[in-house]
């Protein structure tokens, strides 16, 4: 090959790529949804200088027998961990592995999910508890049996946050079937430390919750958002209230997160990132596209979530843009 047909060729590529190179550092948007693929039930967290989501895998019952996670440095460029625990770790779990929390505590991360969906009292499943030396994992099970595998103060043992309070205390927030309780988890998450009443779960139910339980301050207040209405339709929303302590009482506000009818339908099941330092706080959430009907054809999806001089949240805008770039200092 001569030497101007080289020159031609690697022209060409040059001018080929340069596009994509150019177009790489602009992009400055995350765009909706953040990654591909059918993912709900998001929880979003910060660990160090990273953003992590460990959704729920959207998929029938029996197929939901993994989890992925993603990170990001600036919520706009996503990498994916594929696998990071299945029920081949947790021996227990059969089916319906469903909406992470993960905490860090003295160096190790520690993943609740729930498993199989349980109906009843003599079925067996419930929420269980993995561990890993990283928020990638490997996860392995932490109890080799579920930490929650019955109903307490009727609520089905599924959609569990763990909190942790101003003083250190770490909480487990759970429930489906139209019923919340609260119990406050022991050092080493194996178990649960009974309140000086006796009782180990205290229901804690607002008007209107059907799932998704989510908690945070601000100002010495305590947010409690839980999700309303029916998963697989279109009314699946978020609404919220404040208290004075993780016990309430809640009284329910308003809606926050709904359907768009322009963007998307069913916008509920979120989490909440507040940014260190700042009073920069974000929504993620799952949501159905509107050329969709299946109710497992759900999206992870994020948005700008604010606050008026009352501390009182406004009404979350859900959009195909999504936000900035913000990386963490």
């Amino acid at each position: 090959m001569n030497r101007s047909i080289r020159l031609m060729i690697a022209l060409t590529l040059l001018l080929t790529a340069s596009p994509l190179a150019a177009d790489e550092p602009k992009r400055k948007m995350s765009g909706n949804p953040l990654f591909d693929g059918w993912y709900a039930d998001p929880e979003a967290i910060i660990f160090g200088d990273t953003y992590w989501i460990y959704p729920t895998y959207s998929a029938p019952y029996d197929e939901q027998v993994f989890f992925d996670a993603f990170s990001s440095k600036d919520l706009v460029n996503w990498q994916k961990h594929p696998r990071i625990l299945d029920n081949g770790a947790i021996k227990w779990a059969k089916r319906a592995m469903w909406a992470p929390a993960v905490v860090e505590k003295d160096g190790k991360y520690y993943f609740f999910f729930g498993a199989n969906d349980i109906q009843n009292n003599d079925a067996h499943g419930g929420i269980g508890v993995a561990v890993a030396d990283e928020p990638a994992g490997p996860f392995k099970d932490h109890l080799g049996k579920p930490l929650v595998d019955k109903f307490h103060n009727g609520a089905q043992p599924i959609d569990q946050f763990v909190f942790k309070d101003a003083d250190g205390t770490y909480y487990l927030i759970y429930g489906g079937w139209r019923h919340c309780n609260i119990a406050r988890l022991n050092d080493d998450f194996t178990g649960f430390i009974p309140f000086e009443d006796g009782t180990t779960f205290k229901e804690i139910t607002p008007e209107g919750y059907v799932e998704g339980s989510f908690m945070f301050i601000r100002d010495g207040k305590y947010y409690f958002m839980w999700s309303e209405g029916g998963w697989t339709g279109p009314d699946y929303q978020v609404a919220y209230a404040i208290g004075d302590s993780p016990f309430g009482p809640f009284k329910r506000i308003d809606t926050v997160l709904k359907q768009d009818a322009k963007i998307a339908t069913g916008a509920g099941h979120h989490s909440v990132i507040q940014v260190p330092g700042t009073d920069d706080y974000y929504a993620v959430y799952h949501r159905r596209p509107l050329d969709q009907t299946d109710g497992n054809a759900r999206v992870t999806c994020i948005d700008r979530m604010e606050f008026d001089e009352k501390g009182f949240i406004k009404p979350i805008r859900i959009t195909n843009e999504g936000v900035a770039a913000q990386p963490l200092k």
